[in-house]
């Protein structure tokens, strides 16, 4: 603005200085000549010199440069009317622009305070210079115009400065941005890959071009999405489908070549939606994760040996007492000196206890065998019925204990594995008969789940919830997180794997059990697992 300023200023004196030598040259006998020069020397000096100040030297203008310009340019068109003719000047309007000049450039009171002063200048002038001349009508017309011009300018200058001071400082916010954000993404070992809607790259960080092995420059503005797929197999692929979808993707896993090295990058998307109707562009932020992948398998390794090393410790545990019962009742039985009704009770001791290590190691291969079978349609409620029937006729329930059934009279279909299903089921309910007896209750209720679902359930879709509710002493607030151990039981005769079996086969059918103590006496197991599908639903 003072640049402009500073050449308005130098073609106005100089046009006025020009006109008054030009009618001197042409005979004419100017007394306002010495004033036009006057005029002229002061406007080069305080142009030449300012613009030596603050463009040349490049010193920020202080506030009071800035009232001595206005100033100085409402005491030059003050001048410039006077030589012209004063009221019936045609230069009259120049009073406007150095009251616009002094809203713009000062604050509010000072462009009102120029405004003013130019206004008593032209009236000072008019009326005491050239009285004669003066139109009183039209001169109170043209003061009333320059006070409201002053007024009107200062206020919208005011307004003006002000939303400039703020857009220079969002400006000033926004480079320092720009500025820590390429810091970032220049220094941040991630990867970032931007393509646009058409799969062209818009932007790749330098960890970016080193984990894919490619040169950003050479490839901005082209089309990448293909050359991506060839390099990390997956990779455009799924830009491409969040760009068609406009949905994220938390987590992939894609290898890709570099240095002759096979790594492995985990990618995830995000989308960048643009103003509405335009199609989104794409992020794409990976890591080398090859590492922490080697680490994880690692960790996995050494999960499973302590897993296998625990449960071979129990395993072991518990078929050392049977085998040395067995051991003594045969080494008594050599004995010559025994009588034949302790011969044929050590006997029975010894079958027994053999009965005992059959059964301890059926159900332990029945449990390391649980796999997930083909799955299909089945009707849980029928399961349910079908799995009530035979613990009311095991042994070890005895007729005493009452099993009630709620909820199960309606099919209900959902997707899973029958046998391993049943298997859980019945071990379930069984176990509940058992810590029930005698006497006792068991009472067994399947219905759709909640639809607020427990936070250890959150991820059951569609969830079908069955609880086994019994009467027996509860489990052990110390024991909650035990009781699916392997081999970990209360009950005497026991193997402990039962419990372990309705674990294993509810979490591979990507359900959950959870198990806790009834407000009464006696504790609750809640199995949640996933429902059928929409059109699936049999009502």
């Amino acid at each position: 603005m003072l640049g402009w300023l500073y050449v308005g200023r130098l073609v106005l004196v100089t046009g006025v200085f020009l006109g008054a030598a030009f009618s001197v040259v042409g005979g004419s006998d100017d007394p306002q000549m010495a004033l036009a020069a006057a005029v002229f020397g002061v406007g080069m000096l305080a142009s030449g010199g300012s613009f030596l100040q603050t463009h040349v030297r490049g010193r920020s203008p202080g506030e009071t440069f800035l009232y001595a310009h206005v100033l100085l340019d409402v005491l030059l068109a003050t001048a410039i009317v006077d030589m012209t003719g004063g009221p019936t000047s045609t230069f009259t309007p120049l009073y406007i622009l150095v009251i616009a000049e002094g809203a713009l450039l000062l604050p509010l009171p000072g462009g009102v305070l120029m405004g003013g002063l130019a206004t008593s200048l032209y009236f000072a002038d008019i009326f005491l210079l050239h009285e004669e001349l003066v139109r009183v009508n039209l001169a109170i017309v043209q003061i009333g115009l320059f006070a409201m011009v002053a007024l009107a300018t200062g206020f919208l200058g005011d307004r003006l400065r002000r939303a400039g001071i703020a857009l220079g400082e969002v400006e000033s916010e926004l480079r320092q941005l720009r500025h820590d954000t390429g810091d970032i993404l220049t220094n941040v070992t991630s990867g970032i890959l931007t393509v646009d809607s058409a799969g062209r790259l818009v932007y790749l960080n330098p960890a970016g071009e080193t984990l894919l092995g490619i040169d950003a420059e050479r490839w901005i503005g082209t089309a990448v999405v293909t050359n991506l797929d060839e390099i990390a197999p997956g990779m455009g692929s799924l830009l491409r489908r969040s760009i068609e979808d406009g949905m994220p993707v938390r987590r992939y896993k894609t290898r890709a070549r570099r240095n002759g090295e096979v790594i492995t990058l985990g990618v995830s998307t995000a989308v960048l939606r643009r103003e509405e109707g335009a199609p989104p562009s794409a992020t794409a932020i990976f890591q080398d994760i090859t590492e922490s992948e080697r680490v994880e398998a690692l960790n996995r390794r050494t999960e499973r040996l302590e897993a296998v090393a625990e449960l071979s410790a129990s395993l072991a545990h518990e078929i050392k007492n049977p085998l040395a019962s067995i051991r003594s009742a045969v080494e008594q039985i050599a004995s010559s000196r025994l009588g034949e009704e302790d011969r044929e009770t050590l006997q029975k001791l010894v079958v027994a206890q053999s009965d005992r290590l059959s059964r301890l190691l059926s159900e332990f291969l029945e449990f390391s065998g649980l796999r997930m079978g083909q799955s299909e349609q089945l009707d849980l409620a029928e399961l349910v019925r079908d799995c009530v029937t035979l613990v009311r006729q095991h042994p070890e329930c005895g007729d005493g204990i009452l099993v009630q059934v709620d909820g199960a009279e309606e099919p209900l279909l959902i997707p899973g594995d029958a046998d391993l299903l049943h298997r859980a089921v019945f071990n379930l309910l069984l176990n509940a008969a058992q810590f029930s007896a005698p006497d006792g209750r068991v009472h067994v209720r399947l219905d759709r789940g909640p639809e607020k679902l427990p936070q250890e359930a959150k991820d059951v879709s569609r969830a079908v919830r069955l609880s086994v509710l019994d009467t027996g002493p509860g489990v052990p607030s110390d024991q909650i997180d035990r009781i699916f151990n392997p081999f970990f039981t209360t009950r005497t005769g026991g193997s402990g794997l039962g419990l372990s079996v309705v674990h294993r086969a509810v979490q591979v059918h990507g359900g959950v059990v959870l198990v806790g103590n009834s407000a009464g006496r006696g504790a609750e197991f809640v199995v949640y697992l996933p429902g059928p599908t929409a059109g699936e639903e049999v009502s």
